[in-house]
């Protein structure tokens, strides 16, 4: 089966101004460099479609979803906290961002594809049950998740997350709910300053020090999520792909390559193969020097391939 790219050009309406580092840029910068990749030809390219209002209730609370209905903007932007605002075209985008990851798991539980990444923005792991945060909406991972859960009566889902920023929103939104595993990783002390070690399923969270390269990370991430994840043997996996810890990227200090994300993603692969039957959706979280995160994007697609 093919691996499918699912995104659209709506996703590039949002727009938090000229020097926001999550900006429209970002998923040109990873479509260059799929060209230049050739991989355009080897995979499926797949337009998303908007998500359905009350299937974010999957993961919001419903006057949270009405609060961000009522204030999209006629013009300029509408702050929803320090970093993170609306412009007239965010709820849309926001939209087809959630809608895609929704769509993955349709594709993907209906054989249509073997796995699949979202190449969306904005991204949703900061985004809480009840609140915006980090760049973040609305929560996409935590949303397909458990639609996959709901809508295809799975019993086990885990979300593995290797963005530099810890999963709060997700963490938030799936800590009390059944047959989900979610895991980690992420520079600290660091941004959301929330978080909390944990080895204990359902939370796996793997803090790693500013000065964490390559090797450190792929033996903690061998040491903490590989056993947690052949244990609880999910259905399916869900990956918050993130690429703001690359070496390159000025929103952290932790220094991976793309080598390091191709690894993760060849080991994640391994665990669907063997318990997932293949099944992985990915969506894209951070990462915010463009031709590096190009260059992630990339290796991590043929990791899903398995190129």
């Amino acid at each position: 089966m093919t691996v499918g790219l699912l995104s659209h050009h709506r996703c590039n309406g949002h727009n938090m101004g000229e020097y926001h580092p999550e900006s429209p840029a970002r998923l040109g910068a990873i479509q260059d460099q799929l060209i230049r990749s050739g991989l355009e030809y080897v995979v499926k390219q797949i337009d998303a479609t908007p998500l359905d209002r009350q299937l974010l209730l999957l993961a919001h609370d419903k006057d949270y979803i009405d609060h961000i209905f009522e204030h999209v903007p006629k013009e300029g932007l509408f702050r929803l906290d320090d970093d993170t605002a609306m412009s007239s075209k965010s709820l849309e985008a926001a939209l087809y961002s959630a809608g895609a990851a929704k769509d993955a798991v349709d594709l993907v539980m209906s054989n249509t594809l073997s796995s699949a990444f979202c190449i969306t923005r904005p991204p949703g792991h900061h985004a809480e049950r009840d609140k915006a945060m980090g760049f973040c909406i609305f929560n996409n991972i935590a949303i397909a998740s458990e639609y996959a859960k709901k809508h295809y009566k799975l019993k086990r889902v885990a979300i593995v997350d290797f963005d530099v920023h810890h999963g709060n929103g997700t963490e938030n939104i799936i800590k009390d709910k059944k047959g989900t595993l979610f895991c980690s990783s992420y520079q600290y002390p660091f941004y959301p300053f929330e978080m909390q070690a944990s080895d204990t399923p359902p939370i796996i969270n793997t803090p790693l020090d500013a000065t964490t390269k390559g090797p450190e990370f792929r033996e903690i991430i061998a040491e903490k999520w590989l056993p947690a994840l052949r244990k609880f043997k999910p259905e399916m996996i869900f990956i918050s792909a993130g690429f703001d810890a690359h070496i390159e990227d000025e929103m952290s200090q932790v220094s991976l390559t793309e080598q390091d994300y191709r690894w993760v993603t060849d080991e994640v692969k391994r665990i669907a193969d063997q318990y997932s039957k293949g099944r992985i959706v990915s969506v894209l979280e951070g990462g915010y020097s463009l031709g590096a995160l190009g260059r992630c994007a990339v290796a991590h697609i043929n990791g899903l391939i398995g190129n």
